[in-house]
């Protein structure tokens, strides 16, 4: 039988010394770490305060109940509940045991113990918790394949940066137009450090239930309102503040928070964001207490942060604290090779979505999608593809197409206005036919919400930006992205 790993914890919790002092003389000489714990309370605070992978637990523990444990244990959020218990006892009933078999023990021991019982027990639980996360590692990393898709060089490439720089501890800079997926790889750098730990749902400080993994849009936070949502506030700290909140670094504290269009971001935010990078300290908005909070730092922006940096729009500090490795998204341009591959699985979960019975993808179509430069890259896509599967029959053809993809789409090239470089944007383009059914007003409204989704895609969704162009209110052009239901995916 296979000798069990040195490096696994195990807790023993029994009122009586002389039982917890035989036990860990036993698995020690097993090779395993051995922690004790004499009470319900103490070993509560031993599980959370330090990950197990074994509970040997007594049913009687002086005035407490081990098998009310096994159930606080069984019911835990995150991985907590997923530890093998061994119950102990040297007075159970048949009722405990029936209870604790049903609340999930792995298995019964009767006092006195047998050394060869017990070692036998341990070994079978053991192997079983390390079967649980071998299948929960191969569950995420088949989860992570399917998140990011691509066998073309530039994707092969990402995926070993991923690969190599998740288990460290250092700050990542993720730069790319938009569109690329840069959130993708800021969770899969999460969930590839998590798998390094051994265990999905355990944080640096082994704390219970899930690992955070904290989004923040800097871009979508008005000025005025981002220290409070990264920091958090004290009641009356100003109008509207009814209560505490704990800010978003304080709700990814042990985990790992992403910092999406950081190129956005105010200055006087930059200014605390750099405080908390530099001494991992906060201090709510109208607090005075200091917070010490550690977690992992992931941002990202479609913006050159060297030229905002020259322009005076952006900390050099700061950025040179955040662009410790620096990750670029490769746009969908430079892996037309991959485009096949996206198309494909972007159908199936579609269809999957939506109820929809699979879908096949005529050769043509996926042709002329290759064909396209996909200045919108994978998100622009994923949406060509939920219109074509919601709107085609059993086979996706040319004839399902739009007009831009109808005609061959854009040809790659120059443009003065296009904020991608050697591509232009994205023309609208009208095709009367495709609107003669709808009355006046909804031709407008479809045009109106053509128009500005190209507009904001020209300026890779800047909502400022794109309000100076169209020369109207920052405010006037949300009210229309919200009536005509224009969001960013």
């Amino acid at each position: 039988m296979t000798r069990p790993r040195s490096e696994h914890p195990v807790l023993i919790v029994d009122d009586e010394k002389n039982i917890r002092r035989a036990l860990r003389m036993v698995l020690e000489g097993e090779g395993l770490e051995v922690s004790e714990a004499a009470t319900i309370a103490e070993a509560e605070a031993a599980l959370a305060g330090a990950p197990h992978d074994l509970v040997l637990l007594d049913v009687k523990l002086g005035e407490g109940n081990g098998i009310d444990l096994l159930e606080r244990i069984k019911s835990a959020p995150g991985a907590e509940r997923d530890i093998p218990v061994l119950m102990i006892s040297g007075h159970a009933t048949v009722d405990d045991a029936v209870r604790a078999t049903r609340l999930g023990a792995f298995d019964f021991l009767e006092k006195p113990l047998d050394r060869e019982r017990v070692i036998v027990s341990v070994r079978n639980a053991l192997e079983r918790r390390a079967m649980g996360r071998e299948v929960a590692t191969l569950r995420a990393a088949e989860s992570g394949r399917h998140e990011m898709i691509g066998e073309s060089p530039v994707m092969q490439e990402l995926f070993r940066q991923v690969a190599r720089i998740a288990p460290t501890k250092g700050r990542v800079l993720v730069t790319g137009e938009s569109g690329t997926g840069k959130e993708l790889i800021a969770r899969a750098i999460h969930r590839t450090w998590l798998q390094s730990l051994g265990l999905a749902e355990l944080g640096r400080r082994g704390g219970e239930g899930n690992v955070p993994f904290v989004k923040v849009n800097c871009a979508a936070i008005p000025p005025e309102l981002i220290e409070s949502e990264l920091f958090g506030h004290e009641r009356g700290a100003f109008t509207g503040a009814v209560g505490r909140k704990r800010g978003l670094f304080e709700i990814a504290d042990g985990g790992t928070i992403f910092l999406d269009e950081i190129g956005d971001m105010s200055l006087p935010a930059q200014a605390k964001v750099l405080r908390v990078l530099q001494q991992g300290e906060i201090v709510r908005v109208g607090g005075e207490k200091v917070l010490t909070v550690d977690c992992r730092v992931i941002a990202a922006t479609n913006k050159n942060l060297t030229e905002e940096v020259a322009a005076g729009r952006f900390r050099e500090d700061l950025f040179f604290r955040l662009n410790v490795i620096p990750i670029r998204a490769p746009s969908l341009r430079e892996r037309p090779e991959d485009i096949p591959l996206l198309a494909e699985a972007f159908v199936r979960l579609c269809c999957d979505e939506n109820g929809f019975r699979p879908k096949r993808i005529s050769p043509e179509v996926l042709s002329r999608l290759t064909r396209h430069p996909w200045p919108g890259n994978v998100r622009e896509l994923r949406n060509v593809i939920e219109r074509l599967v919601i709107l085609a029959d059993d086979e996706i053809s040319a004839r399902d197409l739009p007009p831009y993809l109808e005609a061959g789409g854009p040809h790659v090239r120059g443009s003065a206005g296009s904020p991608i470089p050697g591509v232009e944007a994205p023309s609208l383009v009208l095709d009367p036919r495709r609107y003669l059914s709808l009355t006046l007003r909804e031709f407008r409204d479809q045009v109106e919400r053509e128009f500005l989704r190209l507009k904001l895609e020209q300026n890779q969704w800047n909502v400022s930006r794109t309000a100076q162009e169209l020369e109207i209110e920052r405010t006037n052009l949300h009210k229309r992205l919200r009536a005509l239901g224009i969001e960013r995916e």
